[in-house]
């Protein structure tokens, strides 16, 4: 008889020790599949917030066309944009050339073509180089804080004490002009903003519980860095590369203006508004074209940059 009690206290026990075997594997798998599924959320949300919103859907179809413009170039553009003609030298808006030509016979129309290609790189390859450093000194500063932080802080600080297009002469001066050195020129010098809004994040995302138990468990800190806080600063970092563009597509149409950016006979925007102060009276839209075409890149990444602050930001949300 108390064998047979016992046996059967055994199977229960083995059974409760199942229930409690199933429910602890059912737990491991829900917090597994909860932040999948939060961030797949969170993404469906922002894209549903910024699909409501026209002017930032119609900002983005030009951006897109913009991309698309200066990746076919060489296909859509009628005349080679280096190829001088002298004798069409400042003609009319004509069916020829629909924007005219410049003072060496050369099609305004493709030299704007080109010149989207140069602004486009630019903003994309100096953002690239600041998001990259931006986002190591402002991880760096927010995770590991105390002397870094403050090291870190400084140098911020020395770098936003400076006027930027003076401190951008002063580097490109320094370098030498040329394509080349304007994208390290940008990249070094336009990280600041990036390094502050991601201390800010990453100072906000170390005080929560699962960062906590990570540093707790004994987690190496650049694995904590690139699998937790990297994707939390991923709409961050969205946000200031989308504003940052414009920014550095008008610092390099005024340094190339100033002669310090891209040279002749490669073809820019602010190239091409420096080219055609002689002739301002008396072809005016020689130097309006480009204009038009900074105006409305820069109006376009600026708004949609606002649109994706609006779409990404929590706060923000109605």
């Amino acid at each position: 008889m108390a064998l047979f009690t016992s046996d059967k206290k055994s199977s229960k026990v083995q059974k409760a020790e199942r229930i409690a075997a199933d429910a602890s594997a059912a737990q491991q798998a829900e917090r597994e599949t909860n932040p999948k599924r939060r961030a797949s959320n969170y993404w469906a949300v922002s894209w549903n917030i910024f699909r409501k919103n026209k002017l930032g859907m119609a900002c983005l179809f030009i951006v897109i066309l913009l991309v698309l413009i200066a990746v076919f170039a060489p296909v859509i553009s009628p005349y080679n944009p280096d190829e001088q003609v002298l004798r069409n030298m400042l003609q009319p808006p004509s069916w020829a050339h629909p924007f005219g030509t410049d003072e060496f016979g050369r099609d305004i129309l493709s030299r704007t073509i080109y010149g989207c290609r140069v602004s486009l790189s630019v903003g994309v390859v100096s953002q690239a180089i600041a998001l990259v450093i931006g986002f190591l000194a402002g991880v760096c500063a927010g995770y590991f804080g105390g002397k870094v932080d403050a090291v870190i802080s400084f140098v911020i600080q020395v770098f936003s004490s400076f006027p930027f297009l003076l401190f951008a002469i002063v580097v490109m001066f320094v370098m030498g002009p040329g394509l080349v050195n304007l994208y390290v020129a940008l990249g070094l010098l336009g990280w600041c903003s990036t390094a502050r809004l991601v201390r800010g994040d990453v100072m906000r995302l170390k005080g929560s519980e699962y960062i906590q138990s990570c540093i707790l468990s004994g987690g190496k800190s650049w694995r904590i860095i690139m699998k937790h806080l990297l994707p939390n600063c991923v709409s961050t970092l969205i946000v200031v590369t989308t504003l940052g563009i414009p920014s550095a597509i008008l610092n390099e149409a005024s340094l190339s203006f100033l002669g310090l950016g891209v040279q002749p006979p490669m073809a820019s925007w602010g190239q091409m508004i420096s080219d055609s102060q002689p002739f301002i009276q008396s072809n005016t839209y020689y130097s309006v074209i480009p204009g038009i075409a900074i105006i409305i890149t820069v109006m376009a990444f600026n708004l949609l940059g606002d649109a994706l602050r609006d779409a990404l930001d929590p706060k923000m949300r109605s």
